[in-house]
């Protein structure tokens, strides 16, 4: 009797992995989406000169990742320790520009908005979280994972892709704290940022273009996806100027949740990835290296 019985077909109006929960975190970040549109589309048209710097920096940032992609037009082979002095060079610059370009900055927005020296660094500090927060939420929902710590010769197609996915989430804070920089009221200090991430940028070009590559792409296949990788920046940058038009009460939050989402990549991944090769030594070098570099950018664009 029991075998009569008919199954209810199962319920095919919501895909599974779509829960509650992330529905409405997709519907929250739809309609913030749709504002900061908006107020892109309304500075635009009101020719507001800091956005447009922002775009100018961002695409910069682009640029460098496209130049750091074309070595392997050329080169036939790049060592181990290259790559991770590379690393370890980008992230001693991001460093000082983290602390240089926007913790200093943030806390000085802060103090500028009337905030105590303690209620400064408290706003800074959470801020630094939030951002922290953000970019290791979001590097678990892609479930990202470098694949430079395998044999080149074993990594597969999807681990590459997860690897240019990875680079692509990582220049999505970079791009913001370009524009957040450009909407504050330091243009040297935004533009020293500027510099910065466009110098880290050039390995990362490279990385993502080799990555590809090892896996069996054409190498102007390979670098072509390198530089649509480094395009989220400009946009990125555009829409941290629409942020801070829509509430310039957040430029210190905003400062130092970009802080905060630059020292997680630096820390949790490009630090880690640039020393599993046993090249730690040499990789620390460079990012001491990286770091005076963006000391004496800093100084002298002040």
């Amino acid at each position: 009797m029991d075998s009569q019985i008919e199954k209810a077909p199962p319920h095919r109006g919501m895909p599974s992995w779509l829960t509650p929960r992330r529905a409405i975190g997709f519907g929250i970040c739809t309609v913030v989406l749709f504002v900061l549109i908006g107020s892109m589309i309304e500075q635009f048209m009101n020719a507001n000169p800091k956005m447009l710097a922002a775009l100018l920096g961002g695409s910069a940032a682009a640029a460098a990742t496209a130049l750091g992609t074309l070595p392997v037009l050329f080169a036939q082979n790049f060592s181990r320790r290259t790559y991770d002095s590379f690393l370890g060079f980008g992230a001693g610059v991001m460093l000082g520009a983290t602390a240089f370009s926007l913790v200093i900055p943030a806390l000085n927005a802060a103090s500028s908005a009337g905030a105590g020296s303690w209620e400064a660094s408290l706003m800074v500090g959470a801020g630094i979280l939030a951002g922290a927060g953000a970019i290791l939420l979001m590097s678990r929902a892609v479930h990202t994972d470098s694949i430079l710590s395998s044999d080149p010769d074993q990594v597969s197609l999807r681990r590459a892709w997860l690897f240019v996915w990875a680079v692509a989430l990582h220049n999505l804070p970079e791009g913001l704290a370009i524009g957040v920089a450009f909407a504050g009221i330091d243009l040297e200090k935004a533009t020293s940022l500027a510099t910065g991430v466009s110098i880290q940028d050039v390995p990362e070009g490279l990385v993502v273009a080799l990555a590809l590559h090892s896996v069996g792409y054409s190498r102007l296949a390979a670098v072509g996806m390198g530089i649509v990788s480094g395009l989220i920046e400009p946009i990125a940058a555009v829409f941290g100027v629409a942020l801070i038009g829509i509430a310039a009460g957040l430029l210190p939050y905003a400062l130092a949740a970009a802080a905060g989402a630059m020292l997680l990549v630096i820390v949790n991944d490009v630090i880690p990835e640039s020393r599993q090769s046993g090249n730690g030594t040499q990789a620390s070098i460079a990012l001491v290296i990286g770091f005076i570099v963006m000391t004496v950018l800093d100084t002298a664009l002040a």
